[in-house]
């Protein structure tokens, strides 16, 4: 019998200790208040080429569902931006590296005119 009144004791005191944090745990209900999406903190610099420090620098905050699709597609924009100016850059320095080559072979193998006449 003393058990039973010790039990019943205590879910009382712990209703009421539920009920009591409930009620009076905030006048706004208890809900939480709105947060900003944490965004990008060191996005690629605008400034300045990127390097390789820069994309082994890059970590993305996480989001409900792996990662913001705004701030990968933005940084995957700027690499692919950058990989097409750098390989048309190559393609005009190797392409004027060719027509030098060109030219200077064919100065070596001009004959040369006799200027007696």
């Amino acid at each position: 019998m003393f058990m039973f009144l010790f039990l019943v004791v205590a879910l009382v005191v712990v209703v009421g200790a539920v009920t009591l944090s409930v009620l009076g745990g905030g006048g706004d209900g208890g809900a939480l208040p709105e947060v900003a999406p944490e965004r990008l903190r060191d996005p690629l610099p605008l400034d300045r080429p990127v390097h390789r420090g820069d994309v082994e620098a890059l970590r993305f905050p996480p989001a409900l569902r792996g990662y913001r699709m705004a701030d990968v597609d933005d940084a995957l924009g700027r690499l692919g931006a950058e990989l097409a100016e750098r390989d048309a850059r190559i393609a005009d320095l190797e392409a004027a590296l060719a027509g030098a080559r060109t030219t200077a072979a064919t100065s070596l193998h001009k004959p040369v005119e006799d200027d007696q006449r």
